[in-house]
């Protein structure tokens, strides 16, 4: 019953009702013939006892009874009737007869069902003799009101949401929501009804006829439900149904569209006995399997309600297999559910735990599988435990595994395995076990593409690995793979240059979702990797952060994950950063063997070393490295971006003879692809610049050659060097603009340099003072460190700022950066030795 304390608000009622409320008022002697009707607890008794409030105001008896004549009823009184649809015919027309008199004040209240004859009769003269007034749900509007004057909710636009959205606006059960939260005192929004809320609705569902209870179970699923399914479950008529129907919504149990809200549906679920519950679940999902319809909408409600154990084993293991692409965490759940409901799920609820990136369980089960299952499981359960041991890193345990499982799809991953480990032992290719599918498709094309990749041409191998990703774009969330090939395809083209196509494949992997939770990491962390190649640091700093939040990665993914961090930090000259990052490094290094897959973040991680002089640190995995490509005939595609890498390290440990050799091994791969022509072109520039050689045209060509293959970061940076190394102003003008436009940054917008030599050396005390400027720290911050004054800084800043002709901050800062991060040169201030001629 809704509290009258509130019923004459005009933000309760709807206008309508309040106007009928104020003419009452106004003239409580005139005739009045009003039908007022709704389903249960829409405020029919609440509104007719606020009616009887305005007549006994105005002095006007009044009566809640039928009289039993016509006679006995007094013509200066009020007779208000509540729930007049249980009256007998006999009273029902003794009331239309005094409507028809049209000289007396009669207010009769009933709900749209039942309807007998004589109501029938009755509501056709209401309607045509006085009026009508249909009370119908809260709006929100409505909803918000009420709540604004129940004592400690007030007008909280989170809480109103929550409580329309639960109760559909039904007035009486906005009410005892209300209720329900002001004795918990909610802080916050609720995550769930109170109990005494959900247990008001008892008595409303005792006093329902059992099909009619019946028909509540089937609709608080949650699901639609066509006609054709409710007849064989409610063993009824068409029109019988209907009526049932009718019966629920003029209970309020139902709303407009034939669904119960929220809090009924969780009343129902909850009240309803567990037999009847499970008796009407158990003939649904026969119903829906029967129909070919979906039953993880079904099963998704009954989670929800925490009732899903009274469904069928083989409805759960039904509602898994539909969850698998989308939600292998939910269908992991469920498999386990129908397993321990006697269905042998096992090997399905491992791969599901595998592509929600659940690699414990996953290989917790199928390693149980391949020691205890039936035959006909223990190649699935071997297939799982392959893929969950590549993700970790175990690739020769992974590849001995995908061989014993058999089958073209397992050769295929197995090959893609053994390429990556640099043991491409010949094996016989398994005779086809199954149709040609889309996976299958995938797998063959990813062995191939990784072998053109290591043996052939890299516009073959890019292209077929972009193949391989595509077949999988329409259905490849459920697809379980030890690699992404739209990772591969990814790696392919930032080794040969194409960061555009890499960008793209990526893009739709993770637009597809393919190879679900477990490759969504890769994906985002090798588009981090391209921000950070273009340059783009703050959007790679950006993605990194949303891919790592929150999330335990595994072994290959932490080992990219360090890369990136290193190499941003290294690329804003962030050596508080390198140093507090380096040690989780070299950890994420030892966690993952080396493979052709991890060259990149390996040789990212060899210039931090460098940088921080700790290079020794990592020289056996890069030994690993080497000897890996050598047991492949050194293919160029992969060996360029690590010997570009370590000329890099080598340059920063002031190694000439390193440098050499690398730059050696560049050049001799040049006639591989443009991008190795390129690289191989900027490290002779490079040398050449170190050795004191600075040719403003060639250093120019080489870095807008870098930035055109997508190294944008690498392009300035060669420039800045030679800028900083050049005594011609003219040539450091050009260089330094140069070096600007590659940045993405407008040269007319920065003031050039004055004429005249400029030294960049920097003192000891000159170099401490500009990494923690170019770290951020202020002036007092600074000097709290290095134990000098905030004044002392400025001066020091002051002379940098000065002797480097700089006009601003900005400029200082970029300028500071391309400085620190050549500290061998800087510190010695004498160029290179001439290359030995032999």
């Amino acid at each position: 019953m809704m509290p009258s304390a509130v019923a004459d608000s005009p933000l309760v009622l709807a206008a309508d009702a309040t106007d009928l409320l104020d003419a009452i008022t106004a003239e409580p002697a005139a005739p009045l013939a009003l039908g007022v009707t709704g389903p249960g607890g829409h405020g029919r008794t609440t509104y007719l006892q606020e009616v009887a409030t305005r007549y006994a105001r105005a002095g006007v008896a009044v009566h809640t009874e039928v009289p039993a004549t016509d006679d006995a009823y007094a013509p200066d009184t009020a007779l208000l009737i509540d729930d007049a649809h249980l009256l007998d015919e006999a009273r029902l027309r003794t009331l239309r007869r005094l409507v028809t008199d049209r000289r007396h004040r009669i207010a009769i209240s009933y709900r749209p069902w039942p309807r007998p004859a004589a109501l029938t009769e009755l509501t056709d003269t209401l309607r045509r003799e006085g009026r009508q007034l249909l009370l119908t749900p809260f709006t929100r509007a409505r909803t918000a009101a009420y709540l604004a004057a129940v004592p400690r909710l007030g007008r909280r636009a989170d809480l109103v949401d929550f409580v329309h959205s639960q109760t559909g606006g039904t007035p009486r059960h906005v009410a005892w929501l209300a209720d329900g939260l002001r004795e918990q005192e909610t802080v916050g929004v609720p995550t769930d009804l109170p109990r005494q809320v959900v247990l008001h609705l008892g008595p409303d569902l005792e006093q329902l006829p059992a099909d009619v209870r019946r028909l509540l179970i089937a609709l608080a699923a949650g699901v639609p439900l066509p006609a054709e399914a409710l007849r064989p479950l409610l063993n009824r008529e068409p029109a019988e149904i209907d009526d049932l129907v009718a019966e629920a919504r003029a209970a309020g149990l139902l709303g407009a569209d034939g669904r119960p809200t929220p809090l009924v549906r969780r009343a129902v679920t909850v009240l309803s006995p567990a037999a009847d519950r499970t008796a009407v679940w158990h003939l649904l999902s026969e119903l829906a399997f029967n129909r070919g319809a979906p039953v993880l909408p079904l099963v998704r409600s009954l989670l929800a309600a925490g009732v899903a154990g009274d469904c069928p084993a083989g409805t759960l293991e039904a509602a898994a297999e539909e969850a698998l692409g989308g939600e292998p965490a939910l269908a992991a759940r469920l498999f386990a559910a129908a397993g321990a409901a006697g269905r042998p799920t096992a090997g399905r609820q491992a791969v599901a735990a595998a592509l929600a990136g659940d690699l414990d369980l996953a290989l917790r089960l199928a390693d149980r599988l391949l020691t205890t299952g039936a035959p006909d499981g223990r190649a699935e359960a071997a297939l799982v435990a392959a893929t969950a041991l590549a993700h970790r890193g175990q690739t020769d345990r992974s590849v001995e595994l995908y061989r014993w499982s058999g089958g073209g799809s397992a050769h295929a991953f197995a090959t893609v395995g053994a390429l990556a480990t640099g043991r491409p032992a010949g094996h016989p290719e398994p005779v086809a076990d199954g149709p040609p599918t889309l996976p299958a498709g995938a797998a063959r094309l990813m062995a191939d593409g990784v072998r053109e990749s290591v043996h052939g041409t890299p516009s073959a191998a890019l292209s077929t690995l972009v193949q391989a990703a595509a077949l999988l774009e329409p259905d490849g969330r459920a697809v379980l793979l030890p690699d992404s090939p739209a990772a591969l395809a990814a790696l392919t083209a930032v080794h040969c240059g194409e960061l555009d196509i890499a960008e793209r494949v990526l893009d739709r992997a993770l637009t597809s979702g393919i190879g679900g939770p477990l490759l969504a990491g890769r994906h985002r962390l090798l588009r981090a990797w391209i921000l950070m190649t273009r340059g783009r640091i703050a959007a790679a700093s950006e993605q990194l952060a949303e891919t790592t939040a929150g999330v335990a990665l595994g072994p290959r993914d932490l080992l990219f994950a360090a890369g990136l961090t290193m190499g941003i930090a290294r690329r804003v000259s962030d050596l508080g950063a390198l140093q507090r990052e380096w040690v989780p490094a070299l950890e994420a290094v030892v966690r993952h063997p080396v493979d052709l897959f991890t060259l990149l973040p390996l040789g990212e991680l060899a210039i931090a070393g460098a940088r921080l002089g700790d290079l020794g640190r990592l020289q056996p995995y890069l030994r690993d490295a080497h000897e890996l490509l050598g047991r492949l005939a050194d293919p160029p595609l992969w060996r360029t971006p690590l010997h570009w890498s370590g000329l890099h390290a080598a340059i920063l440990t002031d190694d000439p003879a390193a440098a050499d050799e690398h730059v050696t091994t560049l050049v001799a791969a040049a006639g591989h692809s443009r991008y190795a022509a390129v690289v191989a072109a900027a490290a002779e520039c490079w040398l050449e610049v170190l050795r004191g050689t600075v040719d403003p045209v060639r250093v120019e060509a080489a870095a807008r050659g870098l930035h055109d293959t997508g190294l944008c970061w690498d392009g300035a940076r060669l420039a800045g060097q030679a800028a900083i190394r050049t005594a011609d102003r003219r040539a450091m003008t050009t260089l330094l603009d140069c070096a600007r436009a590659l940045q993405g940054r407008s040269a007319a917008e920065d003031r050039k340099p004055a004429a005249g030599t400029v030294s960049h050396r920097l003192s000891d005390r000159e170099r401490e003072v500009a990494e923690l400027v170019v770290a951020g720290l202020t002036y007092r911050e600074i000097g709290d460190r290095l134990f000098i004054s905030a004044k002392t800084v400025e001066h020091h800043v002051a002379r940098m700022r000065s002797r480097l002709d700089c006009a601003n901050r900005t400029d200082l800062l970029a300028m500071l950066r391309t400085i620190l991060a050549e500290p061998s040169y800087t510190t010695n201030g004498q160029p290179w030795p001439r290359r030995a001629v032999n």
